[in-house]
């Protein structure tokens, strides 16, 4: 029997080795865990790392709220002022009165000092833990308006107001706030943020407020007052002047809320309960000489700097306003606006009175008021602007209005980039759109310069017919504006303001649009520049060729008609492109005009229908074109490369001929000129006794040559309605002549049809004869002969000649003349119609 020994052995290394491997599976095991639990502490200490260098990337140092808020001659940040180009004359101040803006210290050695009720009413409305926390709370970091902490409300005022509100910014905003209390201390984190809070009404740091709601120092506030500030400076909007009802009960909540945190006594809180503070009276508004113009300036400013900074103060804003333009520009708008309502003129001196043209006679709407700008296209910079101005009191207002037909200049537009030029000949008549023209009339074959320059909105219904609605759009839209939204002042200058500068439009991009400019520069107090405009952006929307071909209609003062021309309402003197505008319920006219320097743009409006058109407008246009311009000297636009000037004839277009009464020179980009005569004016003979057509038979002595206007049929109703002299549609009587036995046709037989190769028999003969010929023109009285036979010897009732009428249909003319030794020509005509067989 086998021993088991080897057997036990063999089992005993079994489970020796089972163990050695399951202990080495673990420790690879643990090993791995190991690993890739340190290289994953490692990848967080690296992410949170890169995290943190991003984080405080970039971060503004804390050593500029120093600069700011502790000035060393005792004054704060001065409020942010607008001024005129000059950078001299103040148009604007953010600040309730123009007082310099004083520091009040908390601390109680100083003898003008802030007292321990405001600081502790601040801390009770707006920071209960202010003097637990670091300077900071997660508390709210996701909710990114929110700054829970005076030391936030600091950071995020004055050192992280240009950076978006995002997760990022809130962290930022924290590891700031803990910077500056650790640095700083709560004291003057307090301090500071007392005297820069914003307390409404433009009122910047305790002391302003004190002055404008109480009219007294912060230094002398009661409790209640100082309570009151305090939830003023959490909410400013509900502050004494806007709310003061609710200022009060907010105050009152302040001062229990102070009594529940041990902040004031039982019997200090009894009697700042029992205080009845008294409000001063709002100051008056300042004056402002350009409000349309700040508020056009701030909502560009807005789109750079958040407005609560602009508010805060400390800044400079140099605007493009021209002072003595805007100044004149007002004046004249009140007077234009009095005389519009029917009012007496405004008790204003007004110096520039003189460019003011009359109305049109009997023009009054009381219900209407009017605004205008004034602008350089050279550079998009905003001159003038001139609020709503109603019943000659101007207001801060200068809103978008339905454009109407003032922008019908860009169906034109399109048409002259697909080939059509001011020459084109458009058919002013019924039938051929559904849209009228404004004074009721169709106004018959124009050239398309006619109808931009009269504001016909039936011509430009059958071009944007012609071109497509979404072509049109597409070409507007590179403008900046559109056909179907309402059209704002700023909007329709700086459209136009492409054309006077041949196609290029300067300004700036700002809120993804381009439009003109109303900021120079913004300078910080302390030098530094935080926006610099002065040098313009230049935008090419259209090309120098086409540009050029909208200045030449729109400032053509011989394609005006009517009152527009006999009124002389749109001369101002040099070249200016007009377009005019309105809609169909006369409740809205423009006037949009140029030069190559200046831009001025009219709009009127009236609540109820009546008698506003854009004559009325154009007056208002008339006085601020002149006073814009009375100082530049006088340009205009050269022939640029791809434009070729040709005579025409008007109004068909085309080329001249000698019977063309009216011959003008026409613009066209090169490759579009006329190349075929005019065919509108057509000489025609007619018998002068009975006004028909001439016809071969007719007597030579009653035959007259007149040149009439030719007008299609379907135009023909129309010209007989206006009286348009039109040629004749039927033909003189025939009656044939008595038979020359010596000279006559006798086949074919007169009136009959012929065809293919014809004979032509008959006489030629009778004394003194000499030759014969006979030739055959086309038409009942032919301009043009053509030669078919001649012979030298006497026909009696024989051949005469053969004529090859194959190719030929129509009426035709068949003469036979005899010459006579003597030089007599005795002739016989007949009238054959030829048919193809």
């Amino acid at each position: 029997m086998p021993s088991t020994i080897p057997i036990l052995r063999a089992r005993r290394e079994r489970r020796i080795e089972k163990r050695r491997k399951n202990e080495a599976r673990t420790r690879n095991v643990l090993l791995s865990a190991g690993m890739i639990l340190s290289l994953f502490v490692a990848a967080l200490i690296i992410a949170t790392a890169f995290a943190y260098v991003n984080l405080t990337r970039d971060l503004p140092s804390i050593q500029i709220l120093p600069v700011l808020l502790t000035p060393p001659d005792g004054l704060l940040l001065q409020p942010t002022r607008i001024y005129d180009r000059t950078g001299e004359r103040v148009l604007f101040t953010f600040a309730p009165t123009d007082s310099p803006r004083r520091y009040i210290p908390l601390s109680e050695t100083n003898p003008q000092h802030l007292p321990k009720s405001l600081a502790d009413a601040v801390i009770a409305i707006s920071d209960p833990n202010f003097y637990d926390h670091a300077g900071f709370t997660f508390s709210g970091v996701t909710s990114y308006e929110s700054h829970p902490t005076l030391a936030q409300r600091l950071v995020s005022d004055l050192l992280l107001f240009d950076e978006p509100p995002s997760l990022r910014r809130a962290l930022r905003e924290r590891i700031l706030a803990a910077q500056i209390t650790a640095e700083f201390g709560r004291t003057q984190i307090l301090e500071w943020h007392l005297n820069s809070a914003n307390f409404g009404r433009h009122a910047f740091g305790v002391e302003s407020a004190a002055q404008l709601y109480f009219g007294k120092s912060a230094a002398q506030l009661t409790d209640a007052e100082s309570a009151i500030l305090a939830a003023v400076s959490d909410s400013p909007s509900l502050n004494p002047h806007d709310a003061p009802q609710i200022a009060l009960e907010r105050g009152r909540e302040t001062i229990q809320r102070m009594s529940a945190l041990g902040l004031l006594s039982d019997q200090a809180t009894n009697n700042a309960l029992g205080e009845s503070p008294l409000f001063q009276t709002p100051p008056p508004a300042q004056p402002q000489p350009a409000p349309a113009f700040v508020n056009l300036l701030l909502a560009q400013l807005d789109s750079q700097f958040p407005r609560a900074r602009i508010e805060r103060g400390g800044l400079n804003v140099v605007s493009t306003l021209d002072y003595d333009l805007q100044r004149q520009s007002s004046c004249v708008a009140a007077f234009y606006a009095a005389r519009l309502a029917g009012l007496p003129d405004p008790l204003i001196e007004c110096d520039s009175l003189r460019f003011l043209p009359a109305l049109p006679p009997s023009v009054t709407i009381p219900d209407s008021s009017a605004s205008a700008i004034v602008t350089n296209p050279k550079n998009g910079q905003v001159l003038a602007v001139v609020g709503e101005t109603f019943q000659a009191q101007e207001t801060p207002l200068v809103g978008a209005h339905r454009p109407g037909s003032a922008l019908d200049a860009f169906i034109h537009l399109t048409g002259f980039t697909r080939g059509l030029s001011p020459a084109s000949l458009i058919w002013d008549i019924p039938g051929r759109t559904s849209i009228p023209n404004f004074d009721g009339e169709y106004h018959g074959p124009m050239r398309l310069r006619v109808a931009l320059a009269n504001d016909y909105p039936a011509p430009a219904a059958q071009v944007l017919s012609q071109m497509g609605p979404e072509n049109v759009e597409k070409i507007t839209s590179s403008f900046g504006i559109a056909r179907d939204e309402d059209l704002s002042l700023m909007g329709a200058a700086g459209a136009f303001g492409v054309f006077a500068r041949e196609g290029v439009y300067f300004g700036r991009e700002a809120d993804d649009a381009f439009t003109p400019v109303t900021i120079l520069k913004v300078e910080g107090s302390d030098g530094s520049i935080w926006l610099d405009w002065t040098t313009p952006q230049a935008k090419p929307v259209v090309t120098p060729a086409l540009a050029y071909l909208m200045n030449r209609a729109l400032s053509d003062e011989s394609a005006r008609e009517g009152a527009l021309r006999d009124s002389n309402v749109l001369n101002v003197n040099r070249p200016a492109a007009v377009k005019l505008g309105q809609t169909a319920d006369t409740l809205d006219a423009w006037t949009i005009g140029y030069t190559p320097s200046r831009v001025v743009v009219v709009w009127a409006g009236s609540r109820a229908p009546g008698d506003l058109s854009p004559r009325v407008t154009a007056v208002l246009w008339n006085a601020l074109m002149q006073i814009a311009s009375q100082n530049l000297p006088v340009e205009d636009w050269s022939l640029p490369p791809g434009v070729s000037v040709v005579n025409v004839c008007d109004p068909s277009g085309m080329l001249p001929t000698p019977d063309c009464p009216n011959v003008v020179n026409e613009v066209f980009l090169n490759g579009n000129e006329p190349l075929h005569p005019d065919t509108m004016y057509r000489r025609v003979a007619v018998n002068r006794e009975t006004g028909l057509l001439a016809t071969v038979f007719t007597l030579p002595q009653l035959i007259e040559e007149r040149v009439y206007f030719v007008v299609p049929a379907e135009a023909r109703a129309w010209a007989e309605s206006a009286g348009l002299a039109i040629p004749p549609t039927s033909y003189d009587v025939i009656q044939a002549p008595p038979i020359n036995p010596d000279v006559n046709i006798a086949s074919p037989e007169l009136f009959s049809e012929v065809s293919g190769i014809v004979r032509i028999t008959g006489a030629a003969a009778g004394g003194d004869f000499l030759s014969y010929r006979v030739l055959v023109g086309r038409g009942l009285n032919p301009r043009e002969w053509v030669q078919v036979a001649e012979g030298s010897e006497p026909v009696t009732d024989g051949l005469l000649a053969e004529w090859n009428a194959e190719g030929l249909s129509g009426l035709y003319a068949v003469q036979l003349q005899v010459i006579r030794s003597d030089q007599r020509v005795d002739t016989a005509i007949i009238q054959v119609t030829v048919k193809e067989p």
